[in-house]
């Protein structure tokens, strides 16, 4: 999970540098969404470890 984020905030730099506006914010909501959705599967993983 945390791989597809990296890969889209690269493809959202990259836009963003040649200039796809819309591209780049949309690939930058793609790449927070997966963070957070690999933060809360990191914290259930932990807490079920610790348990």
């Amino acid at each position: 999970m945390l791989h597809y984020a990296l890969i889209f905030l690269v493809v959202a730099i990259i836009a963003a540098v040649l200039g796809f506006g819309a591209l780049a914010g949309l690939a930058a909501t793609i790449a927070k969404v997966l963070f957070v959705i690999f933060l809360i599967l990191a914290i259930v993983s932990f807490l079920r470890k610790a348990a």
